[in-house]
């Protein structure tokens, strides 16, 4: 799977949408190149750019509901556009 982070910080902190209910949403992508495509459409609305990082399923799934965190598993049939107010997780 794949992750998105800021290039340059990316230990600081990993790509994420706020939901409507104002939770931060972690976007993990099954497919490479749709990550690298949401990247793209993020920054060609002036978003900083981003990098695409590997990341193991299992564990980052474990983390995220150790902690609670909300996370969308993106399968490469689905199309997601960026929202409008981005945010970093």
């Amino acid at each position: 799977m794949f992750v998105l982070a800021l290039e340059g910080r990316e230990h600081e902190g990993l790509y994420a949408v706020e939901n409507s209910d104002g939770d931060r949403v972690l976007y993990l992508f099954k497919g490479e190149d749709d990550a690298e495509r949401f990247a793209g459409l993020l920054e060609a609305d002036d978003f900083p750019p981003l990098t695409v990082l590997e990341i193991e399923d299992e564990p980052t799934i474990k983390l995220c509901e150790e902690n609670k965190y909300t996370y969308v598993i993106i399968d490469e049939n689905d199309l997601v556009i960026p929202p409008r107010d981005n945010d970093l997780f």
